[in-house]
């Protein structure tokens, strides 16, 4: 077979996502392993929506509502906006490709912060876009720097906040004054996946009702707080005018059945967002206080994950924490050679985690 690529999309390094639980069970020869390496909820899926997936199986045979009314509806009110600022996706990656298949065009430019989700230059590249990455300063997005990429070519800027994989966040103060220097045809895209578990009081959080006079974007997801990751569902809040184009190129059937059911459902089980905000807190203080006795540097985070350094090459810790039955995520990849990236799981959880580290450092100390 002879095909015709072109040499944007050649050139795309491929997102490499972690492997399945399963996988690496059989592949190390290890059972009852701990994952803490994909920023899930500890605490699995959210009750409300385990009810509502349970209650929509009795009608998989019919198509899902293209226009996702009933979810629409609900995040607009939790957010104070109207369904038509709303638009929901297959996970908040795929607003993500949506915005880029409407605004970007080969030779435009993209500006995204670097290290950050790579899936803002995975999208914008395969789109023929130029990416403009701007390293970060102190692990935190870089503002002036990103303002000062703009040309009369932009039209995309992504601010991860709080990003992905450092854990910190801009304040409100800064991003206004960044916005201020920017042209009205860039859109810029705050992704929020994580926003719920910030506890910084100067963090930037959009998607208010005041936003939408401006050419701003607010992504979020049920993935992470709502334990709904399998199911794929996000959405974003934006100009009226920015979504009916979206709605234009939008696939009618993108977000399944089940997955608005649970989602619609979870917006009403504050229960279960109050128990996993408190969890991963109280998890985020723990496994601080054990790190500082062992005399390791790490970085404290406004989301649900944060960066080790354990002063190690990376991939070694990995794969010896692996032998454990432990997985973690190793940051070389992202330029962080010896750092590890874990998420907080359940108490027991984290206690072998920090066991396995103890372990794994000891035998690569004194091997």
């Amino acid at each position: 077979m002879k095909l015709t690529i072109p040499d944007y999309i050649q050139a795309i390094d491929p997102y490499v996502p972690g492997k399945p639980l399963e996988a690496l069970e059989r592949e190390y020869g290890i059972s009852d392993s701990v994952k803490l390496a994909s920023n899930e909820n500890p605490l699995g899926p959210c009750p409300k929506a385990l009810a509502a997936i349970q209650k929509s199986l009795a009608d998989l045979h019919r198509y899902p509502d293209g226009a996702g009314h009933l979810l629409t509806r609900k995040i607009a009110d939790a957010n104070g906006v109207s369904p038509a600022n709303v638009v929901i996706g297959n996970g908040s990656d795929d607003i993500i490709a949506l915005l880029v298949r409407a605004l970007v065009r080969p030779g435009d430019r993209v500006i995204v912060p670097r290290p950050s989700f790579l899936m803002y230059d995975i999208t914008a590249a395969a789109a023929g876009a130029v990416v403009d990455a701007v390293p970060l300063t102190a692990l935190t997005m870089d503002l002036d720097a990103m303002a000062g990429q703009v040309t009369a070519d932009t039209r995309l800027v992504f601010v991860c906040n709080p990003n992905n994989p450092t854990g910190t966040v801009v304040t409100q103060r800064d991003f206004d004054a960044f916005m201020a220097r920017l042209p009205d045809d860039v859109v810029v895209v705050v992704d929020e996946a994580y926003i719920e578990f910030a506890r910084n009081p100067d963090c930037l959080k959009t998607g208010q009702p005041s936003d939408l006079d401006r050419p701003l974007v607010t992504l979020r997801t049920f993935s992470k707080a709502y334990g709904l990751a399998g199911l794929r569902v996000g959405y974003g809040i934006m100009p009226a005018a920015l979504a009916e184009v979206l709605n234009r190129v939008r696939q009618p059937f993108n977000v399944n059945a089940m997955a608005q059911a649970a989602a619609a459902a979870a917006l009403d089980d504050r229960a279960f967002l109050h128990q996993t905000v408190g969890l991963v807190h109280r998890g985020l203080d723990d496994l601080y206080a054990a790190l500082d006795g062992l005399g390791l540097t790490y970085f404290k985070t406004e989301a649900n994950f944060f960066l080790i350094d354990v002063g190690q090459p990376a991939d070694t810790v990995f794969e010896n924490m692996l032998r454990q039955g432990v997985i973690v995520r190793s940051m070389r990849a992202y330029g962080f050679p010896t750092y590890i990236r874990i998420n907080v799981g359940l108490e027991e959880e984290n206690r072998r985690f920090l066991r396995a580290l103890e372990t794994v450092l000891s035998q690569i100390d004194d091997p």
